[in-house]
Order: C-alpha cells, then structure tokens, then sequence
C-alpha cells in the first residue's frame, strides 16, 4: 500500500493534505491532516498545530462555493474516549446547510462515484 493514494483528495501539499470523508455527517465532509503522522495533536509542536489550521480558510472556502453550503463546523478529536477513531490527527471540516440542521452523529455512505464527482467540483473552486 505504501505510495498509493486512497481516498476522494481535494487538497494537497508538501506537508498537508485533505480528503472527502467516507461516511460524511453532511455533503462535503472533509478531513485536513499532515502527512506525517502523529496520533493526538499534543503531540504536534505548536508551529505545526498552526500550520494545519491555517490551512483551513482555503479548503473550507473550496467546499462552501462547491456545495452552497451555508456555514460550516469544525471538529477534532484526540484519544479514544474523545471518539477519535482513525489514531492520526485530522481536522473535521463538516459543511452545515440551513435546511438540515445541525446534527453531530448521523452519517451517510457516500458512494465512490459521488465522492469524486464532489471532489472534482470542490478542486475546481480554488
């Protein structure tokens, strides 16, 4: 598996990437990470917490424009009992639509062909 890339990518860098989540609370759920790993963000130096979160203005501009989304939240969790459930730091970007509501634990299956046709419409918006 090393090299090869899984998952709906909607932003990379040298450091940093984001991807569409598979089973999204709301349409264009994403996750913001860095490549390299580490489990909880305390155990990220304060330069590099800084460096994900200034990532996110972009990408979450990216997915407001491509889905018309009228706000969004933002969610990260760290260990076990915070439901951290992927043991690698990732930013929650969860678009929030007036019509739906706002609800934390409900979550869809998205299918592969629906997450790369979003993928390519929330690319398109940078």
């Amino acid at each position: 598996m090393a090299g090869k890339k899984l998952g709906h990518f909607i932003y990379e860098d040298e450091n940093y990437i984001a991807l569409l989540d598979k089973y999204p609370i709301d349409v264009g759920h994403a996750l913001v990470m860095p490549r390299k790993h580490y489990e909880k963000i305390v155990d990220m130096s304060e330069d590099k917490v800084g460096e994900l979160f200034s990532k996110i203005p972009k990408i979450a501009k990216a997915i407001l424009k491509a889905t018309n989304a009228d706000a969004f939240s933002l969610g990260q969790n760290n260990g076990r009992a915070a439901k951290q459930i992927i043991p690698h730091v990732h930013v929650h970007i969860i678009p929030r639509y007036e019509t739906k509501g706002t609800v934390w634990t409900k979550r869809g299956i998205s299918t592969d062909e629906e997450l790369s046709e979003l993928a390519k419409q929330i690319c398109m918006c940078y």
